[in-house]
């Protein structure tokens, strides 16, 4: 079953054939690096076979968690922030789960993510929205002390207290963390909330399909099952260190060479809107895996054609450091044909009769053929629809070409050492007891910026 393909045929006049065939004995050793776990972070590696090695009796307690969700709760929140939120946010909308949760005769709860900001004025709304509704929440943080999903929690926590008493509340409250230690660890084995497990060999960035995406995808009505086989399917299809065969390799190994060659700044595209959150993960999933020692491939992302009236003047004729990837949706779910009208004022004669996405097509063509003659690579990533299974197989594409394309540039693309510098200001400036000796330095260096 082919869902996904790979199509890098515009790149003919910034890539020479040779060159993709000469990046064969390195990506070789980059595969044997990461699935023989000798690569650097190699302890954060085990998303590579989790789609045979996933727990299977956890995997089971999701799903009854989700239906029990699905049938006790108006709204559920999933608290967290990065990768404890972004990859279950992303695959929502893909699967075109958001909008349905307004839907009359839709079954189940309004879907909604919080911790991923200090925003006062978002979490208020989140709580008006919520109102005298039956909800519930999962709390998804390995350590249980980051701040954005903390402060969240206890905000939530606080209201499902005051709404259905503490030890009701407490079956409401659903716990994705550490295994065996951690603040939130302890707090859930105190308080009996149902906990899953953030695996321990998976970095955040790379764990949409642990229990830290799962429940939020299976309570918004996404077929999770579906989603695994479609995962396991790219364990297959991208097993292969061969080149010729191995379309993710393909890709990790051309955007090394556009980067090699200045193109420095890669932009994730989409044609549906339902796709803008994909461009968001992927972003965590590239930069956080790749910026670095001074090094990386700058990830941004953009939605057409919207941000064709926005970003395409820069892109057509702007610096020459960007190169683009499209990530096209063949057949999408639905479509509409353009009526008629007697008068011609707004000038769409031409288009009566014809369906959007026809359209929407030849704006991908266009802008394709446009940007590549104004010296911008292209490359096109189809899926063939949005289903669970094709994004199950589309996350394990891009999850493993960024393991490789880490390694092809010499960087450890499982650790984020960087993370910690602004956290750690924020921290001291806060007062956060254990930072007392940066508090008098930052003050300092407060007075130069503010």
């Amino acid at each position: 079953m082919t869902t996904i393909k790979f199509d890098y045929s515009p790149l003919k006049k910034f890539v020479h054939e040779n060159e993709l065939s000469e990046m064969q004995q390195m990506v070789t050793a980059c595969d044997n690096e990461l699935r023989q776990k000798t690569g650097a972070g190699s302890d954060f590696t085990g998303f590579v076979d989790l789609p045979i090695e996933y727990d299977k009796e956890e995997f089971s307690r999701i799903k009854k968690a989700a239906e029990k969700i699905r049938n006790d709760s108006e709204v559920f929140v999933a608290i967290g922030i990065g990768g404890s939120y972004l990859g279950a946010r992303m695959a929502c909308d893909f699967l075109n789960l958001n909008f349905g949760s307004w839907q009359k005769d839709r079954k189940g709860p309004l879907v909604l993510f919080a911790g991923n900001s200090i925003s006062g004025t978002y979490l208020h709304e989140i709580l008006e929205l919520i109102g005298d509704k039956d909800f519930s929440i999962n709390v998804i943080s390995k350590s249980g002390t980051t701040t954005e999903p903390s402060i969240a929690f206890r905000v939530l926590k606080q209201k499902l207290v005051e709404k259905y008493g503490k030890d009701e509340a407490a079956k409401r409250i659903y716990a994705t963390t550490d295994k065996a230690r951690g603040a939130l660890k302890t707090e859930s084995d105190a308080q009996g909330y149902e906990e899953f497990v953030v695996p321990d060999a998976i970095g955040g960035r790379y764990s949409v399909m642990s229990a830290v995406g799962l429940l939020p995808i299976a309570v918004a009505g996404g077929d999770i099952d579906k989603l695994m086989d479609g995962f396991a399917a790219g364990r297959d299809d991208y097993n292969s260190p061969d080149l010729s065969k191995n379309e993710a390799y393909q890709y990790a190994a051309l955007r090394n060479i556009l980067m090699r060659k200045g193109y420095d700044v890669e932009i994730l595209e989409n044609y549906e809107p339902s796709l803008q959150y994909l461009g968001e993960w992927w972003k965590q999933l590239a930069g956080e895996s790749e910026g670095k020692d001074q090094k990386g491939i700058y990830p941004s992302s953009a939605n057409f054609s919207t941000d064709l009236h926005s970003l395409g003047q820069y892109i057509q004729e702007g610096r020459r450091f960007l190169f683009e990837t499209v990530v096209m949706v063949d057949n999408p779910r639905y479509d509409i044909e353009i009526p008629a009208e007697s008068d011609d004022l707004d000038g769409l004669k031409y288009l009566e009769g014809k369906k959007m996405n026809y359209v929407n097509e030849q704006a991908y063509r266009g802008v394709v053929i446009a940007h590549t003659d104004g010296g911008v690579p292209v490359m096109t990533i189809h899926v063939d629809q949005q289903d669970e299974y094709t994004l199950g197989k589309l996350i394990y594409f891009f999850e493993i070409a960024i393991g490789v394309s880490g390694y092809l540039n010499g960087i450890n693309p499982f650790n984020q050492p960087g993370v910690e510098a602004y956290k750690n200001n924020m921290f001291a400036l806060l007062g956060k007891p254990g930072f007392e000796k940066q508090t008098d330095e930052i003050k300092k260096r407060e007075s130069d910026f503010f």
